[in-house]
């Protein structure tokens, strides 16, 4: 295979950037057409565990706003909500007991991350040692 299949076959993702798809895995979640096993649920953010874990704890935590990315939310979320999301994070990691031990968050923006669900998700895994950040 060459160069450029290699780099199509690594670049399979979505965009980061709206419009929002109403019709996303993450959105349908949201709405209750989808069951999912929630962690935590506040009126800013829905965390449930992750369908294809990578760690023993993967759990994707997801604002309940429209948002595609992280670069989305950052730019246009409220002050509220943004301050929701990040303690729910919290909330969790502390719920789940890996403050001690630790974990890593994790969240896709765009093609080259990787993103596949055009819903800002962010992943918590826990539960082993988790290596090095990045493998080449």
């Amino acid at each position: 295979m060459n160069s450029e299949g290699r780099n199509q076959i690594l670049r399979r993702g979505v965009s980061g950037v709206p419009p929002y798809d109403d019709n996303n895995i993450f959105a349908k979640i949201l709405r209750g057409e989808i069951p999912n096993r929630t962690v935590y649920e506040d009126e800013w953010a829905l965390a449930f565990h992750d369908i294809n874990p990578q760690a023993p704890v993967h759990i994707l935590v997801i604002p309940k706003g429209k948002y595609v990315s992280f670069a989305d939310f950052s730019d246009t979320a409220s002050d509220a909500e943004i301050t929701g999301l990040i303690r729910a994070i919290g909330h969790v990691a502390r719920m789940l007991g890996y403050e001690a031990s630790g974990y890593r968050l994790l969240s896709n923006m765009g093609p080259d991350s990787h993103q596949e669900v055009p819903h800002l998700h962010v992943h918590l895994f826990a539960g082993r040692p988790l290596g090095p950040m990045l493998v080449t």
